[in-house]
């Protein structure tokens, strides 16, 4: 009798064993394919400013709404139409010679409601006035220009010596030009500081993540 028990114990053991290992060696579902009604991470859309950002007046936090350019179209055929509005906030600022805006998005306004905006913005239309944004997404001016930078230089030397030859001739033209010149270049490069978005302003985004457009 006690042979017998252990006899059904052991056949029980390895039928177990066999259907473990039958149902380990089953291949894994195939992973689900992207609804119909969700645009692709990467896609491209241009949105335009409703705000204006200036780095000498924002701060890191602010938010700001910006307007599509242009319609949304999801595989299936649903649409976040051109019009409708996005959010976001600042991120990072940064003053000076190269200063630099870093915008995050929060969410973006489809016919049924608002959906997470996950995205970065990569170019600015238009504005020759600021680098191509970094693989980050950060907005940054470009240097001052140099001829700008002469042409102040300039007009404030024609001004100084202006002012020199009614003080004292000839002599006093040429330290007025002197004096005139270093103002210019300076008035050139504090005026020439900030990084300004307009209102209207077109932005060139990505999309980072996947986004689900509600069909109701």
């Amino acid at each position: 009798m006690w042979r017998l028990s252990a006899l059904v114990g052991c056949c029980s053991l390895l039928l177990a064993s066999l259907a473990a290992g039958q149902s380990l060696s089953q291949p894994l579902p195939a992973s689900t394919t992207a609804p119909p009604n969700s645009i692709p991470e990467g896609t491209r859309f241009i949105i335009r400013l409703s705000d204006k950002l200036d780095t000498g007046k924002v701060k890191a936090g602010k938010h700001f709404q910006a307007k599509l350019a242009e319609d949304l179209s999801a595989p299936g055929g649903a649409i976040i139409p051109r019009g409708k509005r996005v959010k976001g906030h600042v991120s990072a600022v940064d003053r000076g010679f190269h200063a630099r805006l870093l915008l995050s998005f929060d969410e973006i306004e489809t016919q049924h409601g608002w959906m997470p905006l996950v995205a970065t913005v990569t170019g600015v239309p238009g504005e020759h006035g600021v680098k191509q944004p970094k693989a980050e997404g950060d907005i940054e001016r470009k240097g001052p220009n140099k001829g700008r930078m002469i042409e102040s230089a300039a007009i404030g030397a024609g001004i100084g010596a202006l002012g020199g030859v009614a003080a004292g001739g000839s002599h006093g033209a040429a330290i007025g030009a002197g004096v005139g010149g270093g103002a210019g270049l300076g008035a050139g490069l504090l005026t020439d500081r900030d990084l300004k978005l307009d209102k209207g302003q077109m932005l060139e985004v990505r999309l980072d993540r996947p986004l689900q457009v509600p069909l109701h």
